[in-house]
């Protein structure tokens, strides 16, 4: 284990398992693994920029553990997390003999963690399922929380399951081979977590910027375990969302999937769309009178210094709100907005007018 290392404990009964966030703690993967179940047959599922800086090492100190380890490697990128990239891996786990007592490994970012936790929930019914994200924002945010998916070609996340890890392994290390702008990507995904449940959250990352910026391994793993001890005790009280709690981690994400989805999800990183779908939201909820101007300044300033974007791309804005009324929390096509009344606070806000949605897909000056 590492020197300096945090424990998350996502607290969900017989479900509940350990996020352990750490620098240079990747070695210890198989001790991790095997301290939670008896894995003889383990398979790694990763994307072909991950395979050899660090999926390769995950699979000899998984073997060194005792496993039989196979890797399965898809191609990077969104497209993967299709039906028939799911139908592959699938057949692939057949072929291998893979059975109940098997255990999928997922390393790589949020499709690889999405795309490999829908094969271990559907596969044989159900199979262990390991987390080991290598991006900032599948760290923070996609590998915690039991939710998996693919999508359609129409609509993102739209089928999927609620499975949560036997656990989650989290290595600062592997940030520094993340290309600037996926690590940048991550960061609107932290910046979120301050905004919506936790003010002095935000104010250190406002403090903290230029550490940020250096990826500093004290500070990320303080960010890290922030992040993720936020989003475990909203699961937690929350798991399938059911209650509607759950839903605050949608800030900024009926604007973002919308984005997503009008360009092909191929034009802007996850994060990125995060970065503008949190700011559209903020001049919604400016306009509708739930904020001051000074809380959007302050979001957008943020993200300029974290160099995210924060402007709509150049596209169809009647578009973008006929993808908002097919999002998950839309009811009956009736718009529907997790909207802040101040930093640390949201709100699920019901029946938003369509006029007003548009209006904040421009950036007031």
């Amino acid at each position: 284990m590492s020197l300096h290392s945090h424990n998350v404990r996502v607290d969900l009964s017989h479900r509940s398992y350990d996020i352990e966030i750490g620098t240079g703690n990747l070695v210890q993967i198989g001790n991790f693994v095997q301290s939670r179940v008896t894995a003889h047959q383990a398979i790694i599922v990763t994307d072909n920029n991950v395979d050899l800086p660090h999926a390769d090492g995950v699979a000899d100190h998984l073997a060194e553990s005792g496993a039989s380890v196979d890797i399965l490697v898809v191609d990077a990128g969104e497209p993967s997390k299709s039906i028939a990239t799911a139908e592959s891996l699938w057949e692939q786990l057949l072929a291998l003999h893979a059975d109940r007592k098997s255990v999928i490994v997922a390393v790589g970012g949020g499709v690889v963690g999405d795309l490999a936790g829908f094969v271990a929930a559907t596969y044989a019914r159900g199979i262990a399922c390991f987390q080991v994200p290598t991006t900032l924002l599948s760290q923070v945010d996609s590998s915690v929380g039991g939710k998996v998916g693919i999508n359609l070609p129409n609509s993102k996340n739209m089928v999927g399951a609620f499975w949560q890890p036997q656990g989650v392994l989290i290595d600062t290390d592997v940030l520094t081979t993340l290309p600037d702008r996926e690590y940048r990507a991550g960061l609107a995904e932290v910046v979120k977590y301050g905004v919506i449940l936790d003010e002095e959250f935000f104010n250190y990352l406002e403090n903290s910027v230029q550490a940020l910026r250096e990826r500093q391994a004290e500070v990320l793993r303080h960010v890290i375990s922030r992040s993720c001890q936020l989003k475990a005790e909203v699961v937690q009280v929350d798991e399938r969302e059911t209650t509607g709690q759950r839903a605050v981690l949608n800030f900024g994400h009926t604007f973002c999937h919308a984005i997503e989805t009008v360009t092909g999800y191929d034009q802007l990183l996850h994060g990125e769309a995060v970065s503008i779908g949190m700011l559209c939201a903020a001049r919604l909820a400016q306009k509708m009178r739930r904020v001051e101007a000074d809380f959007t300044k302050r979001l957008q300033n943020l993200l300029v210094d974290l160099q995210l974007p924060i402007d709509v791309p150049d596209v169809a804005h009647d578009q973008l709100l006929e993808a908002m009324q097919r999002d998950k929390k839309s009811e009956y096509g009736r718009l529907r907005f997790v909207l802040p009344t101040r930093l640390g606070h949201v709100e699920l806000v019901d029946e938003v007018d369509s006029s007003d949605a548009r209006a904040a897909l421009l950036r007031q000056e």
